[in-house]
């Protein structure tokens, strides 16, 4: 997975984009990101949810995410390090950044969506928002100490959103650790084509075939199924690259009825047969 690094303590810029050019990613800095125009869907840590025009979106140095532009939309982004920290504690106001801190470190965890629940607080971010990019850009006198500030605004009102949705958001952490506990199962369990039937991981989650395949659909935008087949696909993969086994033995090994019917579903998912996967994987080496 691609990473991004910035060796700036804070960095305010904005993009306008027909079509989302990243491929999933990390960063080693967090990322407050604020959508001005358009719509889509943002894949957050294997979670799908819509976004929309006033959505705003914290994500710490281990949320791995994407975007998917349905409409044109602006993004603008403030990027920061621990740094940025040090400097505005360095200004005397310890108490009020250190609680901010805490709660970008800490209560991020569980969050889905956007981050700010209070209609007139969001206005007022992007209100503070766009001084915030025109005293960053500008680099006139005492501009730094102006986005110190502004920033420090920002931190604020989202710290405040923060404590005032843990409660709803504690409600959803039980429902996301049964769900990142699913998926970790579906990954172990790949080779194993009894585990992996639908009703046996229904039974190993006390949840019924129907409903296990609705709940992961909801929280991820992506059928249960498809997870299925897609976790098989990567072990496959992983497989021919082995040359340890032929096409039936993987098939086999991964639950299908037979190698046309392995050949089908792999040529349909990654648009080349298995046999010619092995081929341009060689080309490759």
């Amino acid at each position: 997975m691609q990473r991004f690094n910035s060796f700036h303590s804070i960095n305010v810029f904005s993009l306008e984009l027909d079509t989302w050019i990243y491929e999933l990613h990390k960063h080693n800095f967090y990322e407050l990101i604020f959508i001005e125009e358009g719509k889509g869907k943002h894949l957050l840590n294997e979670i799908s949810f819509t976004y929309q025009k006033g959505d705003v979106f914290l994500l710490t140095p281990d949320d791995a995410h994407e975007f998917i532009i349905e409409e044109k939309t602006i993004f603008t982004y403030v990027k920061f390090t621990e740094q940025v920290f040090i400097e505005k504690l360095s200004q005397n106001k310890k108490t009020q950044w250190e609680e901010s801190l805490k709660n970008v470190l800490t209560m991020n965890e569980f969050n889905i969506g956007s981050i700010i629940m209070n209609q007139q607080d969001n206005d007022n971010l992007f209100l503070i928002l766009r001084v915030l990019k025109s005293e960053f850009t500008a680099k006139k006198t005492f501009g730094n100490e102006a986005v110190m500030e502004l920033f420090g605004a920002l931190m604020t009102i989202i710290t405040r959103n923060l404590n005032e949705s843990k409660n709803v958001q504690n409600r959803f952490s039980q429902d996301i650790e049964k769900l990142n506990n699913i998926l970790t199962y579906l990954r172990i369990n790949a080779l194993d084509n009894n585990k992996m039937k639908v009703e046996n991981i229904a039974q190993r989650f006390l949840m019924s075939p129907n409903y296990i395949s609705i709940y992961i659909k909801k929280h991820t935008g992506i059928s249960l199924q498809h997870h299925i087949i897609q976790l098989k696909l990567k072990t496959a993969e992983k497989l021919l690259m082995q040359q340890r086994f032929n096409i039936n033995e993987i098939a086999l090994k991964l639950g299908f009825n037979d190698a046309s019917h392995f050949n089908k579903i792999f040529k349909k998912y990654k648009l080349v047969s298995p046999r010619e996967f092995i081929e341009n994987q060689l080309k490759k080496n």
